[in-house]
């Protein structure tokens, strides 16, 4: 089961003064995405990159960039996203007025759609839009901040998301993102996760071994 599970480290716990390098060497470490968190100080409290450093970064890799937008409004700028070298465009639905033509704006430019739920964002506001969604991120922490301990009481939520992914025999991403860590990514993939977004565990756990904490999480 968990030969399955894809890790994609977060380059928000990255050293920002040298954010290729990392990303190379985050790569050579056997990621299978770079999870890109975007933040506007708006949406969420703190505020990270902007499209021009995504664009700076996309030739370092050719590995799937994850970018999860936390910005609002989301629409004006996911042109700039897809066009500075995102893979996948992840969204919160209450970033946008609707969530129906935001996914249709993230496909028009031929762009793997993603869907975050907070914490505390119900299923409902996703469910009907799941036919045409590649991803579905749970947060299992606030998103704005890194390093912020793990929420368990998310996991009945993903397990209910894989049993209606299941029963619609659908072909979504569940990822989860928020203090994964070696403790509990473990519950993680077995309440249905198969990509886990990591920053802290995987640059500063065993003296920052990349390849050590990429591998322990997938086979955990």
């Amino acid at each position: 089961m968990t030969s399955n599970v894809k890790i994609s480290p977060s380059i928000l716990s990255a050293d920002f003064s040298k954010l290729g390098e990392e990303i190379v060497a985050l790569d050579n470490a056997g990621a299978d995405y770079i999870h890109v968190d975007v933040m506007d100080g708006h949406f969420v409290p703190n505020i990270t990159i902007g499209p021009e450093i995504i664009k700076k970064l996309r030739p370092v890799t050719k590995k799937t960039f994850d970018v999860h937008l936390m910005i609002e409004p989301v629409d004006k700028y996911i042109q700039s996203f897809a066009e500075a070298g995102s893979d996948i465009i992840t969204f919160h639905p209450e970033a946008t007025p609707n969530t129906e033509q935001t996914i249709k704006l993230i496909k028009k430019f031929n762009k793997k759609v993603g869907v975050s739920l907070k914490p505390n964002s119900n299923i409902s506001l996703i469910e009907k839009f799941l036919e045409n969604i590649d991803l579905i991120l749970v947060m299992s922490v606030e998103p704005g901040f890194a390093g912020q301990k793990f929420m368990p009481d998310v996991l009945p939520k993903l397990k209910k998301l894989k049993e209606i992914i299941n029963n619609k025999n659908l072909k979504i991403d569940l990822e989860i993102d928020g203090g994964i860590n070696f403790d509990n990514c473990k519950n993680a993939i077995d309440a249905g996760a198969n990509v886990l977004v990591s920053g802290s565990t995987i640059f500063k756990q065993n003296n920052g071994d990349l390849k050590k904490n990429i591998s322990l999480l997938r086979s955990s």
